[in-house]
């Protein structure tokens, strides 16, 4: 029997992936310390409320703002519409625990706010008139300013390729514009408002900077310290059960209701091109103040904040070392970058050529990695090279593995593999779904190998989508806080982790430079990475 290769690797790249992923599970009915007794008793239905109210409030807010910008500029033209359809994705680059140091700080006590009263109008007691955003209200606004563009792009994609048969068909009923929007379009665009929701609700259950940082407990803080403060691991597992499971339920339960509802068109008209309205006066002007307060508050505000307090602050510049920094920070970037490309093309290409099932059932749980927060699969990580460490390697009179997994660059690429494994694998396999397999076939009986075929004219055809792979996954190495803080090897530091550490100290000024860098390069790979986001066809 022949040994298929592609097969084999595909396989084995799938497994390395889902085991940790499996951990989270099978820890589950593994005995807990007696701090899971106390928690219980105590802060464990707060964690679950303030989870819950966390993840809606985001979610609503989410919501509003990236349907109806994406609404705005998708159905309107009016001044500066072009600007702000690219603009807006910006707010990617200011992941929420930087955004929560900056609103935090404007709004504080004798902060910038007040520094900005008082040199408008002298002094004056300014600090029982500003409004204090910290909390759970703090917390809401700095994930929902962060993450709207989610539900932004995928929204203004689902627009973009929304008929204007629909449209007509909404005027010809007598239909108002808002009803047209309630009715119609809304509707239509309901599977890529719901993967966009679906991709903001994770990365809020999974947020842990900002959390910390406004001191509000959830599930996700509870992780943190099961494993941190209390030193237990599986009580850390079963938390991150509960919080998986939530997270199922919700997809789950969303799915059910759509039942058997279509959302394209079938006709024999065809799809007929939108056409956008212009406006003028009263409503350009609104369209564009909502577009410029919401640009301004996501990305220029936080921008400016840290750019504010670098300038007052210069000597935070000169304290830090910034090229050891960035040769961090662009050291994993690369390597992982490296990793997940080699590797998400050998299974894309071992699904391609081998069509087993069991491929396509290992690729579904390995892609569901990016569902589980960071933190939770640093601790799963850690559980099982504990686990292996201890039943398989002493018993086998091995060396300890321990220290070539845990505290070092390799254990941290290969989590940072395991939790991006999912976006290299769909943005290659989106690739792949463009090219037809006569192209193999072709190939093959010129005499090309699997191999050669491989290497030779699928790696040239995929360049585009390895280009922007690599540039999509460099974006969230960067802005990734708690695998890097739990893994990191000692006296590695990043951007984020710095800015992390100076917050968590109370020097918020000092994190600044860091947050500041971190916003700019974030920015870089957000513009290069524009041109595949905003497609507009023929456009």
């Amino acid at each position: 029997m022949r040994i298929n290769t592609w097969f084999i690797s595909s396989f084995l790249i799938s497994t390395v992936v889902v085991i940790p992923i499996l951990t989270v599970f099978s820890s589950f009915f593994e005995d807990t310390s007696n701090y899971f007794e106390i928690l219980r008793e105590t802060f464990f239905l707060e964690y679950v409320f303030n989870s819950l109210l966390l993840l809606f409030g985001v979610l609503f807010l989410t919501f509003f703002l990236g349907v109806g910008s994406a609404y705005i500029v998708s159905f309107y033209e009016f001044p500066g519409a072009n600007f702000f359809k690219w603009a807006l994705i910006l707010s990617f680059a200011v992941p929420p625990y930087i955004y929560a140091y900056s609103l935090f700080a404007f709004f504080e006590n004798y902060g910038t706010a007040y520094t900005i009263l008082k040199y408008l109008f002298g002094d004056g007691n300014y600090n029982q008139h500003i409004p204090k955003f910290s909390g759970m209200f703090g917390l809401i606004l700095s994930i929902s300013f962060s993450l709207f563009a989610y539900v932004y792009i995928l929204a203004r994609s689902s627009f973009l390729y929304q008929s204007q048969n629909f449209i007509e068909l909404g005027k010809n009923l007598g239909f108002s514009k808002f009803k047209c929007f309630y009715s119609i379009i809304l509707p239509a665009a309901r599977p890529a408002i719901v993967a966009g929701l679906s991709l903001v609700a994770m990365e809020t259950l999974a947020e842990f900077g900002a959390v910390d940082f406004f001191s509000v407990n959830t599930l996700t803080t509870g992780i943190y310290n099961a494993w941190i403060a209390f030193d237990d691991l599986a009580f850390a597992n079963r938390i991150s059960f509960f919080l998986l499971l939530f997270i199922f339920i919700l997809f789950l339960t969303e799915n059910l209701s759509r039942k058997k509802a279509r959302y394209h068109l079938d006709s024999k008209g065809g799809f007929k091109k939108k056409e956008k309205n212009k406006l003028c006066g009263s409503k350009a002007f609104f369209a564009f103040s909502f577009c410029f307060a919401l640009f301004f508050l996501s990305f220029l505000f936080p921008l400016s904040q840290m750019l504010y307090w670098t300038v007052k602050f210069p000597e935070n510049l000169f304290d830090l070392n910034i090229m050891d920094l960035l040769i961090n920070t662009l050291y994993l970037v690369s390597l992982s970058s490296l990793v997940l490309i080699i590797f998400a093309l050998i299974s894309n290409y071992g699904n391609r050529v081998s069509k087993q099932k069991i491929l396509n059932v290992m690729s579904t749980l390995s892609i569901s990695g990016y569902a589980i927060p960071g933190v939770i699969l640093a601790i799963a990580f850690i559980t099982f090279v504990a686990w292996f460490d201890e039943n398989i390697i002493k018993a086998l009179g091995f060396l300890s593995i321990k220290k070539v997994f845990i505290g070092s660059v390799l254990g941290l690429v290969l989590v940072y593999f395991i939790r991006f494994y999912s976006l290299a694998f769909n943005g290659i396999k989106s690739g792949y779904e463009k090219m037809n397999i006569s192209v193999d076939e072709s190939a093959y009986l010129l005499g090309y190998s699997k191999t050669k075929t491989f290497l030779n004219i699928h790696v040239p055809y995929l360049r585009n989508s390895l280009l922007f792979v690599i540039i999509l996954v460099s974006l969230e190495i960067v802005r990734e806080l708690p695998i890097t803080l739990i893994l990191r090897p000692f006296n590695f530091e990043t951007f984020a982790t710095t800015a992390y550490i100076s917050a968590s100290e109370d020097l918020l000024e000092a994190a600044a430079v860091p947050s500041l860098c971190l916003i700019i390069i974030a920015s870089f790979f957000i513009l290069l990475t524009s041109k595949y986001i905003l497609r507009e066809g023929s456009e």
